[in-house]
This record gives structure tokens, C-alpha cells and sequence, in this order.
């Protein structure tokens, strides 16, 4: 299998099981229960050096109504990330060093595939066959020489459009992602 059908079947995932195993998660990524915030110069770099599990500011985690501390999430070795489980929803960030937005949508295995631009970068909102089915929505933004992935699922009010909500949660943070 290619790592880029791969890493679709974990984008997928990320969608089935960021909305079903939220509670299932243990440990923690944060012994003091405090998300550290990103520093200034974090933008600049590589996606290879970046952390998910540090990207996000606890107040901004709060105001989603998400908690401080990340787990780890991996669905697939190469794409490492972190995911925050509330009560309304679960959010996940993860990077893929080795694709961007292009990539990803060449893979053909999309339900939905928007181009967009968040913070000035390419990016696209996914969603894989069934995924909308599950409540979640994916936004993918080049990022540092690859792709991080925002995704975002859960119990959702009836009203509450997944992908409004992941394209949100991009547009307040992608500029601070690796260039």
C-alpha cells in the first residue's frame, strides 16, 4: 500500500476514531495540565521539528471548550500528531512531512475536496467517503515543506457545521504553523 493511500486511510481515521475513542485515551501529555503556548519564532522552520501536541494555547483550547492537555494520536507512523477530546467535540492536529495539499488530493479517495487558502497557504477542506457521517471534517494546510492536519469530530449540536468549525479552528491558528 502507498503511503499516500496510507496516509488517507489514517486521515479517515482520525475522523472515525477522534469521534469515537475520545474517552478511550489515557496519559498525559502535560504533567502541569497547561498546553504550552508557541513561541514567536515557531512559525519558521521545518514541519519536521514541529510538535502538535505544543501548538495550540491553552486559552484558545478553552474557548473551543477543549481541555489544556493533548494526547498522542498516530494512527499511522507518518503522520504524528496530538487530539484534544471535549465534551462537544475532539479536535486532532497532526503533520505529514512527506505530502501537502496537492498531493492529497491526487489520491482521488476524497468525498469532498475544497481548495481554499488559510493564512495565506494552500489548503483544502476533506472529507473521506463516510466521514460526514461521522460528524468531522479535515482541513489540510501546507505547512514548513509538508502538511499539518486539522480535523475535528464529536457530538456536535445538529447545528454546528464540522467543516465551519475545523476552518475556524485553521484560520485563528495556521499562521503560526511552520513555513
Amino acid at each position: 500500500m502507498s503511503k499516500l493511500v496510507r496516509a488517507v486511510s489514517g486521515v479517515a481515521a482520525v475522523l472515525v476514531l477522534g469521534g469515537l475513542s475520545g474517552c478511550a485515551l489515557g496519559g498525559e501529555a502535560d504533567p502541569e495540565g497547561v498546553a504550552p503556548t508557541s513561541g514567536p519564532g515557531e512559525a519558521n522552520g521545518s514541519l519536521e521539528a514541529f510538535d502538535p501536541c505544543t501548538f495550540f494555547q491553552s486559552g484558545e483550547l478553552a474557548g473551543w471548550g477543549l481541555p489544556a492537555r493533548g494526547e498522542p494520536f498516530t494512527v499511522v507512523s507518518f503522520e504524528p500528531g496530538c487530539t484534544w477530546v471535549g465534551d462537544q467535540m475532539s479536535l486532532v492536529l497532526q503533520k505529514n512531512v512527506d505530502e501537502s495539499v496537492a498531493s492529497y488530493e491526487s489520491s482521488g479517495n476524497w468525498e469532498r475536496y475544497e481548495k481554499t487558502n488559510i493564512g495565506g497557504r494552500s489548503a483544502a477542506l476533506a472529507n473521506v467517503p463516510g466521514g460526514g457521517a461521522t460528524g468531522g471534517c479535515t482541513m489540510l494546510v501546507d505547512s514548513g515543506g509538508g502538511v499539518a492536519i486539522y480535523a475535528v469530530s464529536g457530538k456536535l449540536a445538529e447545528s454546528v457545521d464540522p467543516c465551519a468549525e475545523i476552518e475556524k479552528i485553521a484560520d485563528q491558528t495556521a499562521s503560526r504553523l511552520p513555513e
